[in-house]
C-alpha cells in the first residue's frame, strides 16, 4: 500500500516562506510526474506546480517567480519551496504522484495559512 506523507505546512506572515515536503511510503515501481495542488473551501482544486521525471517544471501563473518545485527520485520525495507568501496562497496543499499506467496517488493535505 502506497501512501504519500506531507509535511511543512503552517501559519506564516505575508512575505514569509515555507517548504512543503511529500514522501512516498511503500513501493512505487516508477513515479512519473510529481505535483502540488491547492484547494480553498468552495473552490476546485487547482494545480500549483508540477515536475516531470526529466525535471521539466510548470507553474500556475499566480506562483511563478515565488514557488519552486523539486524532486529527489531516490527518496521518492518532492518539495515545494514557497517564498514571498501572500494571503491568497492560503489553502490546503496536496501532493500528487502519477505512477505507472496512469495510477494517481494523493497526499492527505497540509494547511498553509498566510496571515498577519
Amino acid at each position: 500500500q502506497v501512501q504519500l506523507v506531507e509535511s511543512g505546512g503552517g501559519l506564516v506572515q505575508p512575505g514569509g516562506s515555507l517548504r512543503l515536503s511529500c514522501a512516498a511510503s511503500g513501493s512505487i515501481f516508477r513515479i512519473n510526474a510529481m505535483g502540488w495542488y491547492r484547494q480553498v473551501p468552495g473552490k476546485q482544486r487547482e494545480l500549483v506546480a508540477v515536475i516531470t521525471t526529466g525535471g521539466s517544471t510548470n507553474y500556475a501563473d499566480s506562483v511563478k517567480g515565488r514557488f519552486t518545485i523539486s524532486r529527489d527520485n531516490a527518496k521518492m520525495t518532492t518539495y515545494l519551496q514557497m517564498n514571498n507568501l501572500k494571503p491568497e496562497d492560503t489553502a490546503v496543499y496536496y501532493c500528487h504522484f502519477r505512477g505507472p499506467f496512469g495510477v494517481d496517488y494523493w497526499g492527505q493535505g497540509t494547511q498553509v495559512t498566510v496571515s498577519s
